[in-house]
């Protein structure tokens, strides 16, 4: 019975919409905007919220990175046994889990030695397989909290000490399971040979994953592998520390004591040289952080516009349209009948808005993977923004029909 009443009055809405072509046609515009833009800005978030929330899948609330920087005038020799020295210090430090020392570390940034070229074989003609690496000891996994699904770790007869510019050939390399499947799909990658720029290696081992030192990192994404290496840069190193406890302040303030005990061979700023890996990942992802806010402001104000536009728009309907009101409740038309009228009259508003806001919506997605590299939008994705503006709609009108069925007929027909 409702749904008949609800049908029946399809026409003299139709018809009451025709006698206001110019404020409907600004409505539903501005639905088919919102759906537009909304669609898309929300997919940009949900995008922004999935790369920010990657795991590194290190042990991130118990470490602690020293960037040390070394004195001029030191061979590397000298580099090589300052290194060896701090870490035995950094490991018998009160709070200290772990330690080692690399040129890079999860998320932080470019250098000019962090990715490298990986065949299959000697004279692969095919593009080699990019990845991004760590120089590593055998303190590594443990100090990063990694997971050893197969294989070994390296010796300590294994690390070998090199610089930027020195031929890197390790006797074997430690991968994350992500690269093992690529390079190997069978799952036979333990134990092979695979080939670096310069030379020859064999997968010692595999671990379950570990994020490269770049936040978009493209087609070297997971590809990560360790490398037995004790980094001999002149301009310095970076220390990775595990503590025993998420209280890292008293441990950080002893490690740097210990250091600078030799501080004749270093300079670490203390305010800028020594970061823990939260505050690594929150200046990382700040502005994947600020677009995902921004757009859902901006999703916001366009909901809250669009509203607000179905608000005026019903209240000024009601206004020019008392006595019809007073004339049909007048005729035994009740409070719902009234109701259910504007309630259908917004639902055929909004749902022209939504038809033609899906349609932007897709086209409007359509240039943002061109400039953007944004994925396809999905399909649940206009499909949940006219749910929430067919709601959203309902709501808005609700107040202005209700304060139309609430007037007596009498006193609708008088205002006239």
């Amino acid at each position: 019975m409702v749904l008949t009443r609800t049908f029946m009055q399809l026409r003299p809405i139709i018809t009451a919409l025709r006698r206001h072509k110019v404020a409907t046609l600004l409505i539903v515009l501005q639905v088919a905007l919102t759906l537009a833009v909304a669609s898309n800005a929300l997919l940009i978030v949900a995008t922004r919220i999935v790369h920010l929330s990657r795991p590194t899948s290190t042990d991130e609330a118990h470490l602690f990175v020293i960037r040390n920087g070394w004195k001029l005038g030191q061979n590397a020799a000298q580099i090589n046994a300052n290194i060896a020295a701090d870490l035995d210090t950094l490991r018998h430090v009160a709070g200290v889990r772990d330690a080692f020392s690399s040129q890079g570390f999860p998320l932080a940034g470019y250098s000019a030695n962090i990715i490298a070229r990986l065949k299959l074989e000697p004279d692969q003609k095919t593009h080699a397989q990019l990845i991004t690496f760590y120089a590593a000891d055998e303190h590594a996994i443990d100090t990063l909290g990694l997971t050893l699904v197969s294989g070994r770790n390296f010796r300590p007869d294994e690390i070998a000490a090199i610089g930027p510019s020195d031929k890197m050939s390790p006797p074997g390399i430690i991968v994350t399971r992500s690269l093992a499947d690529k390079l190997f799909p069978d799952g036979s990658a333990l134990g092979k040979t695979v080939y670096l720029p310069d030379g020859p290696t064999a997968i010692f081992g595999i671990i379950a994953s570990l994020q490269g030192p770049l936040k978009n990192s493209g087609a070297v994404d997971g590809y990560t592998a360790l490398v037995p290496a004790r980094y001999l840069d002149p301009a310095g190193i970076e220390y990775l520390v595990r503590t025993d406890s998420t209280a890292m302040k008293p441990v950080i303030a002893a490690t740097l004591k210990a250091l600078q005990e030799r501080s004749d061979a270093r300079i670490i700023d203390q305010k800028q040289d020594v970061v823990t890996m939260a505050q690594v990942r929150k200046h990382a992802y700040a502005s994947d952080h600020s677009v995902a806010m921004l757009m859902s402001i901006v999703c916001g104000l366009l909901l809250l516009a669009t509203a607000g536009g179905i608000v005026g728009l019903s209240s000024f309907w009601v206004g020019q349209r008392r006595r019809q009101i007073g004339i049909r409740r007048s005729l035994g038309a009740t409070s719902g009948d009234i109701l259910r009228y504007f309630h259908a009259e917004n639902f055929l508003i909004v749902s022209g808005g939504v038809a033609l806001g899906a349609l932007l919506a897709f086209l409007a997605n359509l240039g943002l993977m061109q400039l953007y590299e944004l994925p396809r939008i999905p399909l649940y994705a206009p499909l949940l923004g006219a749910l929430v503006l067919w709601l959203l709609g309902q709501l808005a009108v609700w107040g202005p029909a209700r304060s139309a069925a609430r007037v007596p007929p009498v006193v609708a027909i008088r205002t006239e």
